[in-house]
């Protein structure tokens, strides 16, 4: 709320809803709310907010990456913020398929009227398919090991269930041994990535994010992995310099993408983390934009 600055006579996007405890935040600021998520149970969850807010709160259940359309229609908005990745109830529901800790059916669909489930890509992608977007996604260096596994198990019988593909990844990787996390950690990362496309949404929202801000509008953005956060970074870096030089600029030349200035970077303190673990690895670059 620092960042965005949500006040009476704003009007701020929450593209990642979830359970709305941001559009709540910003509502309580006094600020207009248009909300996005993909997902049928934060649809639902967000009636609430509606009856509450019924002249200042409206929800759109699309993808973030077409907030462009949102923004063609109502025209730019003072603060822009995304909450990247899954959130809490989706971890906390076994039937969503997205923790490991939870046997439920593999899914990992954000939208799930998706046509390809994390099962569908677990049964149909070859192993070197698998061993990339387990690398790539997932920074797991035990990819091949872990693709291969995936590959020889899903021949005895299908892998259908979180926990038993998360079995298959522990006992490929050689069990625990004292890891601060479990072995299966990066693997479903990596196949939610895939399953959602999380990383080519995020390109396309943010492409799209400076005609969506007007003038003085600011951009937030919460992230809870390298590969999120770095496109993020890079992101707001190159719009935030008005020359662009180097050897191919020995003089500088003006930008034609410039159109920021970096508000800085926040990180969770210590008594957030310890209320709130998976706090722990979050990350909120904030930009102003003033061209």
């Amino acid at each position: 709320m620092e960042a965005l600055q949500p006040a009476v006579g704003k009007r701020m996007l929450d593209a990642t809803f979830g359970r709305g405890g941001h559009s709540r935040a910003m509502l309580a600021a006094g600020a207009d709310v248009v909300a996005l998520d993909q997902d049928a149970d934060a649809e639902r969850a967000a009636t609430s907010l509606a009856a509450e807010f019924p002249w200042r709160f409206t929800f759109r259940r699309v993808n973030f990456s077409t907030l462009v359309t949102v923004s063609d229609e109502l025209g730019p908005f003072d603060g822009i913020l995304f909450d990247l990745g899954v959130s809490s109830p989706q971890l906390d529901t076994a039937a969503r398929g997205f923790s490991f800790q939870l046997d439920g059916p593999l899914d990992m669909r954000m939208n799930q009227e998706a046509a390809v489930s994390a099962a569908d890509l677990v049964a149909t992608a070859s192993e070197r398919e698998l061993a990339d977007l387990i690398f790539r996604y997932g920074d797991e260096p035990r990819a091949r090991r872990i693709a291969r596994a995936i590959v020889d198990e899903r021949q005895r019988e299908p892998i259908t269930r979180t926990a038993r593909l998360a079995a298959v990844v522990e006992q490929a990787v050689g069990g625990r041994r004292g890891a601060k996390i479990h072995p299966a950690t990066k693997t479903f990362q990596a196949l939610r990535i895939a399953v959602n496309d999380e990383l080519g949404a995020l390109r396309a929202a943010l492409a799209v994010t400076p005609p969506a801000l007007g003038k003085h509008g600011r951009l937030g953005v919460i992230s809870f992995h390298s590969l999120e956060d770095r496109l993020v970074k890079d992101f707001i870096a190159i719009r935030s310099e008005p020359e662009l030089r180097g050897d191919r600029y020995a003089f500088g030349r003006p930008n034609p993408d410039y159109c920021f200035r970096k508000l800085g970077r926040w990180l969770p303190a210590d008594n957030e983390i310890t209320a709130n673990p998976r706090a722990r690895s979050a990350r909120l670059r904030a930009a102003e934009k003033i061209v």
